[in-house]
């Protein structure tokens, strides 16, 4: 890989730091997601990675358990009281027939095969059990560094995006859920910024990754000089991601 010596402060991500780059979900995200379950024994985190969600909604339910397809997210998982993890793929869960009350799926939904884990939610779910599922988009920190984000997501890595990613751009709307929906709340994900985070989060773009592998060199390294220079003299910024929420009863 070629290594360019502006980046020797910035490029030190590894998997295990992949979490310092994602923005925190709020709690008044799961204390809603609380209040439309009659009962609150069981949460199923679907597609958890490091449980972020899942380790959020053991302040509104007894037990949650947090299933993920990858073993490496599994055993990075944020171990904590009441946390169960397993590894299972979204569609073959460990649940028994009618016992779950929440099934959340935080910026994953996107990867798994709809049908088959549609099915699986309304095996799993108890009556009047719910279904929620929600993604973040682009983020947002000022006209002047969002322009060089734009023009690095869309022009340098581009191509690299998997073609799942569309679902997040378009908000899950092409996606045919076969439940009842529930009117859900608008929601903005916010974080406080150095220069390094920012370029840390490109650095965790999967897109990143596959061009990377594809060409041995950094993409990075065509935009950090710009971002730099649209970033300023701040020593922090306000980053805020619009976040799609969609909450559905699976059996009314």
């Amino acid at each position: 890989m070629t290594v360019n010596p502006l980046f020797k402060d910035y490029f030190s991500i590894q998997a295990e730091d992949y979490s310092i780059y994602r923005p925190e979900y709020p709690t008044d995200l799961f204390e809603w997601l609380a209040s439309l379950c009659p009962e609150h024994q069981l949460a199923w985190d679907c597609g958890t990675g490091n449980g972020q969600a899942a380790v959020a909604l053991t302040n509104q339910f007894s037990y949650v358990i947090g299933t993920d397809a990858s073993q490496s997210q599994i055993d990075r998982a944020l171990v904590y009281p009441r946390v169960e993890y397993e590894t299972a793929l979204a569609e073959q869960s460990p649940h028994a027939d009618g016992s779950v009350d929440l099934v959340t799926v935080a910026q994953a939904l996107h990867w798994f095969d709809f049908e088959p884990f549609f099915k699986e939610v309304e095996r799993v779910a108890k009556p009047k059990g719910v279904l929620a599922v929600w993604c973040y988009e682009l983020m947002n920190i000022s006209p002047e560094v969002d322009e060089v984000v734009n023009h690095y997501y869309r022009e340098v890595v581009g191509e690299h995006w998997p073609a799942e990613r569309r679902h997040i751009e378009n908000g899950y709307q092409d996606i045919p859920f076969p439940f009842e929906p529930i009117p859900s709340p608008k929601c903005t994900l916010t974080k406080q910024w150095t220069f390094k985070h920012l370029v840390g989060y490109l650095g965790s773009w999967s897109a990143t990754q596959q061009y990377i592998e594809a060409h041995q060199d950094d993409p990075r390294a065509q935009v950090v000089e710009s971002l730099k220079t649209a970033w300023g003299e701040d020593e922090t910024k306000t980053v805020s991601w619009p976040m799609t929420i969609k909450a559905f009863r699976v059996k009314p």
